[in-house]
């Protein structure tokens, strides 16, 4: 049990500690919106790390046989997502910044914490890092992986673990920075930032080979 809890733990720690678009998104949402908001799109982040071990445990070497067909598809499908989302949150931020300064209009209200859940939720489960990552670990589970219910129960609640707190904490520096930057040309900057490095990292996926 000790094996799998420990196992779980690396397995949600490696896969969520590298901040990319995902985790770069998690933190200018909070700094926009709230702590509570940002906390549950972490979850959502970290339910998906979750299903993907429950996946990795259950399936065993044929889920990589199934998920090497698709892996393709969904890099184009995650390129268009962080690609929407970028000119979405750039959008969003010029309008809220010039409502603000022209007193026009009324900004556009933030994701609650549903929608932040849930709009997480299927952004990282259409991350392909987060499926390669996955599938290889489906590869080497038949000799390392937990073996009995009891064990993968283990594994799979300890990667979700892992993945919560490590999100949780981008959230509380993204809740941190929200209350640094208080003034709205903040406020653009930071969603400005965002969605340019999501653009950077969606070119840099549609142009890597495979």
């Amino acid at each position: 049990m000790t094996t799998a809890l420990l196992a779980g733990l690396l397995a949600g720690y490696g896969i969520a500690v590298p901040v990319g678009a995902v985790g770069t998104y998690l933190v200018s949402l909070t700094a926009r919106t709230s702590l509570r908001t940002g906390v549950c799109a972490a979850l959502g982040i970290a339910t998906a790390d979750g299903l993907y071990a429950l996946a990795a445990t259950l399936g065993g070497t044929a889920l990589a046989g199934v998920l090497r067909p698709v892996l393709g598809p969904l890099r184009w499908v995650c390129v268009l997502v962080l690609l929407v989302l970028a000119v979405w949150g750039a959008v969003t931020a010029v309008r809220e910044y010039r409502g603000h300064r022209l007193a026009t209009r009324t900004a556009p209200a933030p994701p609650g914490p549903g929608r932040a859940y849930l709009g997480l939720l299927g952004i990282t489960l259409l991350n392909p890092t987060t499926v390669i990552y996955f599938a290889a670990l489906v590869l080497g589970s038949q000799a390392t992986g937990p073996a009995g219910p009891l064990e993968q129960g283990v594994f799979v609640l300890a990667a979700f673990i892992a993945s919560a707190s490590w999100q949780v904490l981008l959230a509380g520096s993204g809740a941190l920075l929200g209350r640094a930057l208080t003034g709205h040309r903040g406020r653009l900057g930071t969603a400005l930032v965002a969605s340019g490095v999501m653009t950077a990292l969606a070119v840099r996926m549609a142009l890597a080979p495979g």
